[in-house]
């Protein structure tokens, strides 16, 4: 038997802010908020289904340096540059962490900061054909 990882619990200032970026971004909706925390995940799958949902879990220590683990995206309906304006246009922004330029991927930021990879490989939106 094996686990599997059902959510990501990301401390930040204003869950609400951060959940409402993640939405735009992962096309997931607001699950509800249990104790200040907001949780969002796949429109009518919710929590247990192929996809982790995402739980911003209010706290006020302040991000210290690069984190530890970091989320990658892909685009599934467009190409690298169209999703990248896409989500300089929804509150993501560039992010230096020491990268040479020739990388195929680019670094971003979410609106607190939290770094997160959009990668070129386009994948299928869970839920397409052959893709459950």
């Amino acid at each position: 038997m094996a686990c599997r990882i059902t959510e990501l619990v990301i401390d930040c200032a204003d869950p609400q802010r951060l959940g409402d970026f993640w939405c735009e971004v992962l096309g997931y909706v607001e699950l509800g908020w249990e104790d200040g925390a907001l949780e969002i995940g796949p429109p009518g799958v919710g929590f247990g289904g192929p996809q982790p949902t995402l739980v911003f879990s209010p706290g006020d220590e302040p991000k210290r340096g690069k984190l530890p683990l970091h989320l990658d995206v892909n685009p599934t309906d467009r190409d690298q540059d169209s999703e990248l304006a896409r989500l300089l246009a929804a509150g993501a922004r560039p992010a230096d962490v020491g990268q040479t330029g020739a990388e195929s991927w680019h670094v971003l930021a979410d609106p607190e900061g939290n770094e997160f990879c959009l990668l070129r490989r386009r994948v299928e939106a869970v839920g397409a054909p052959g893709n459950p």
